[in-house]
């Protein structure tokens, strides 16, 4: 069985070990001193020696605990100020001061072995000092590491998740069915109406710029997502003629806020594909901004032959939100009413 050990518990314990035998250096030197001079820590034995450490150990890990259980130095999430540092710093030199006293207490009242000799009592104030600025030092600078690794994680998982959503994007822009269907009405055109073919052939190439190159970004201005929306709306008019409607009502103060491309996009395409059009059932999209959100929204007039692929967009288009900027998306549906509702940053 693999026991998986959190790495900031293996870190605190391996300097509370280092931290317990240094500060307890001279001690140990003098105990290995074989020239019977040891006149700073008289009558000292090993047993004293050996306790001194271990109880400096278990105040070092108590140490911790209390400054991971008050200030999060654990999470790299949390945020530390310079007054939660100072805070840490009294409270740490006051926990050890204490938990020094408690240690004396046990020696005197228990007969704990403890070093005696006057010099090790007057060490105490610069050790508990030294101990400190130790774990309030390790816990920010551990605290710094952990963020800094977090923050190295998740530009690892945004730049797959872009490799993700490039793939998906094309796939959903190029593949045979959509190059297909749009031959097809721009062959139409040109035999009936070449001036509209011309039209629809000058889309077709703003849609599919825009498809290969904006996709490399990781977020655009609305206003450059809505001039491309438009012209995919040219393509899908042309496609469905008077049986699809947009209601598209954008404020203009909305314009340069930021969203990840072909967010609106990918909305409009879900409600197309996923609902009947038809001289019996148009269909009406409806895209709306609400100070800083964006609406898309659509009656629910399912096709019989349900196709596959809206919980993968909508699916990815979340994940996209989360990595970027922390936010998430809204799917709902009421009043027989399909609601997508994303933020913009």
């Amino acid at each position: 069985m693999k026991v998986n050990i959190d790495k900031y518990v293996l870190a605190v314990v391996v300097i509370s070990v280092v931290v317990a035998f240094l500060t307890h250096f001279p001690e140990l030197i003098s105990l290995f001193d074989h020239s019977g001079e040891n006149n700073l820590f008289p009558g000292m034995r090993m047993a004293d020696v050996a306790n001194e450490v271990f109880f400096t150990f278990i105040s070092l890990l108590i140490l911790f605990a209390l400054n991971t259980f008050f200030f999060r130095f654990n999470r790299p999430a949390a945020r530390i100020t310079w007054g939660k540092m100072v805070l840490s710093f009294v409270l740490t030199w006051l926990m050890s001061n204490l938990l020094g006293k408690v240690f004396v207490f046990l020696h005197h009242h228990f007969d704990i072995p403890a070093i005696d000799a006057m010099v090790h009592h007057y060490l105490h104030p610069l050790r508990d000092f030294i101990i400190t600025c130790i774990v309030t030092g390790s816990c920010y600078m551990i605290h710094l590491l952990r963020k800094s690794q977090q923050v190295l994680v998740e530009n690892q998982q945004l730049r797959t998740e872009n490799l993700v959503n490039q793939y998906e994007a094309l796939k959903n822009q190029l593949n045979p069915h959509m190059l297909f269907n749009s031959l097809n009405t721009l062959r139409s055109l040109i035999r009936e109406t070449p001036d509209k073919a011309q039209d629809y052939l000058q889309e077709l190439s703003r849609v599919l710029r825009y498809t290969l190159q904006e996709n490399e970004s990781q977020s655009v201005t609305l206003r450059e997502e809505m001039e491309f929306v438009s012209a995919y709306i040219f393509l899908l008019k042309m496609r469905y003629e008077d049986n699809l409607e947009f209601d598209i009502r954008i404020d203009e103060a909305a314009g340069g806020r930021q969203l990840p491309p072909m967010s609106v996009q990918l909305l409009i395409e879900n409600a197309v594909k996923h609902n009947e059009i038809s001289n019996r059932h148009p269909l009406v999209i409806r895209v709306f901004t609400e100070g800083n959100r964006l609406t898309v929204s659509n009656p629910v007039q399912r096709k019989l032959t349900a196709s596959g692929g809206l919980q993968i967009g909508l699916a990815n288009l979340a994940k996209r939100y989360n990595l970027l900027f922390k936010e998430e998306i809204e799917v709902r549906e009421e009043n027989n009413t399909f609601i997508v509702t994303i933020p913009l940053i």
